[in-house]
């Protein structure tokens, strides 16, 4: 596993070097000029023009499409992470993934957990950063305690949640451009898979922009286009 947050540090620290600018602000929508997204519009009336606008906002990136009247099939998936501690030494400790689809690791002194919830309860939440410890005590603990003896006790010392940006198509992303509208590019639906192939997604992009295709990985079978299509790409060998 990796450092999620100290990776996205690295990444922007390197693109600073490049000649990247980066802009602290918030979008509040796309401007759009007939078949052609042309910029986008800041929360505090400033306008940014761009010959290429790429909507790569996470789980915020339906609405934000929507403004240029592009429809993206993502909806805002809850998910929790509790932190614990075990009195037990455990030395290399791994990550673990259950089968059940609980997920464990080390972090510091102690370990994170968490599970996703099945498709059937997990709603748009965009509001709810609400943890429920009995989610934890009756579907993570038991699949813990009786992987891990030694996490048969243990303390819960803080968690916390976030949203994924789900793509109820096929749980993969979407990339690219959206047919029939120029100047826009999209990167969204990664349903959790985001930062593990951002690297790839990032060099996908620059090239479209650059270049006008795909040069070093043809990313093409996740492209928008499958969703109007309904031509899921499924992904069968995952946990």
């Amino acid at each position: 596993w990796f450092d999620g947050y100290g990776l996205m540090m690295a990444f922007r620290a390197k693109a600073r070097s490049l000649g990247a600018a980066y802009h602290r602000a918030a979008v509040a929508r796309l401007v759009r000029v007939g078949d052609r997204v042309v910029g986008a519009e800041l929360d505090d009336g400033t306008e940014v023009r761009a010959g290429t606008v790429v909507v790569a906002a996470g789980a915020g990136s339906r609405a934000l499409a929507a403004t240029a009247g592009v429809v993206l099939p993502v909806h805002m998936g809850k998910r929790q992470v509790f932190a614990f501690s075990c009195a037990a030494t455990l030395p290399g400790f791994p990550l673990l993934i259950d089968p059940s689809g609980v997920w464990c690791r080390p972090e510091g002194a102690g370990y994170i957990v968490g599970l996703s919830p099945p498709d059937d309860d997990d709603p748009d939440a965009p509001d709810d950063f609400s943890t429920d410890r009995a989610f934890f005590d009756e579907r993570i603990w038991p699949v813990l305690a009786q992987r891990v003896p030694a996490f048969d006790a243990l303390r819960v010392t803080r968690s916390w949640a976030g949203h994924y940006d789900m793509n109820d198509l096929d749980h993969n992303a979407l990339l690219g451009p959206v047919p029939g509208l120029r100047g826009l590019l999209v990167a969204s639906g990664f349903s959790g898979h985001g930062l593990q192939q951002s690297p790839a997604v990032g060099r996908g992009l620059a090239e479209l922009v650059v270049h006008g295709r795909y040069v070093t990985l043809d990313l093409s079978p996740l492209g928008y286009d499958r969703y109007p299509q309904g031509r899921p790409l499924v992904e069968r060998n995952i946990v």
